[in-house]
């Protein structure tokens, strides 16, 4: 039996991938030019939209390139620490290091230089470091997926834009929400953060979606487009349909309710506990018009323009809605105006 070219785990880069050419390019091309004018990118979306698995994917080509080193941090580790450290353990690295006389030794990473004091300070040991690669000719990439402002997250983007401001070919590719890539944003001592370029992965577009169904699956043109469309473009729920209908042998009514329910409990549950108790509201005014017209979602909840508004504009950032259509609002997530309707209690 075929294995099921489908994935039902998060962040796993999964055999059946949708590329987003678009946003792999503007990455790739400035990363790569002789002067880049951008040396961070962060790559935000809802859960499940496809983050960690866009960001392995740059991060796997650059790899691939002689002349980059890449470097996959966890934001829940000592992030200047971590950096250091794995840059040293890299034997070509390390030799480098050693003959540019880089005592590494006082943090406990086994690079020592006779005759040479050790550097007892992070910030200084990584400017060495950096100063040796680039001399080299080699850039280092960074990467953290799910940031958050912690105090470590802080003093390692503190640190990088010291690098950048000393011209050291080093790069960053960070992932995560909007309300954590906004509260780093909004640090008053990472200002450079503000001019860094936000990708926010918007839903995969629906052909494509039904492309891969129809060619995977061998379903007909009609089904895979019948399929694509119950997905809204989620790149979850694209998995997840997919997975499903692989083991169903093309039946979809079968699958639907076992498609609802995962979606329900692996992403909607958490992503409704973080709404407040007014965001609740609004989603379930949204729900209950039909329309997804705002003057009839504002009499619904009894709401005037400015109370109704924040809200609206707070829900897009965080792409649980879509409002490009002007006086309208919609739900971005499939199958989510059921799960509202049965999970709000006013």
């Amino acid at each position: 039996m075929k294995k099921n070219p489908y994935s039902l785990v998060f962040g796993k880069n999964p055999n059946q991938l949708i590329s987003r050419p678009v946003q792999s390019n503007l990455i790739l091309d400035t990363f790569f030019d002789d002067e880049p004018s951008q040396q961070v990118f962060m790559i935000t979306g809802l859960r499940g939209a496809g983050k960690t698995v866009f960001m392995t994917d740059i991060s796997k080509t650059i790899e691939k390139q002689p002349d980059w080193i890449v470097v996959n941090l966890s934001p829940e580790n000592n992030l200047l620490e971590s950096l250091a450290s794995k840059l040293s353990s890299e034997n070509s690295l390390a030799k480098l290091f050693k003959s540019a006389k880089i005592n590494l030794s006082f943090f406990g990473f086994g690079l020592e230089v006779s005759g040479v004091a050790p550097i007892t300070d992070i910030e200084t040991a990584i400017t060495k470091m950096l100063e040796s690669i680039k001399k080299q000719g080699k850039r280092v990439l960074v990467t953290i997926d799910e940031v958050v402002s912690t105090d470590t997250m802080r003093k390692f983007a503190s640190a990088f834009q010291i690098f950048v401001r000393q011209d050291l070919p080093i790069f960053l590719l960070m992932t995560g929400l909007y309300e954590n890539i906004s509260e780093l944003q909004n640090e008053k001592t990472l200002t450079f953060l503000y001019r860094a370029t936000k990708i926010d992965l918007k839903p995969l577009n629906i052909k494509n979606i039904a492309s891969n169904y129809k060619k995977t699956l061998g379903v007909s043109e009609e089904l895979s487009l019948k399929m694509a469309k119950l997905t809204k473009g989620y790149p979850f729920a694209f998995q997840v349909l997919g997975y499903f209908m692989w083991n169903s042998e093309g039946k979809l009514n079968d699958i639907l309710d076992e498609y609802s329910q995962y979606l329900e409990e692996y992403v909607y549950e958490k992503i409704w506990s973080e709404l407040s108790n007014k965001d609740r509201e609004i989603a379930y005014g949204i729900a209950m018009t039909k329309t997804g017209k705002i003057s009839e979602i504002r009499a619904f909840l009894k709401l005037n323009t400015n109370e109704f508004n924040p809200y609206r504009k707070r829900l897009i950032k965080r792409g649980i809605i879509n409002g490009d259509v002007r006086g309208y609002v919609t739900f971005t997530l499939p199958l989510f105006e059921e799960f509202v309707k049965e999970s709000y209690e006013g």
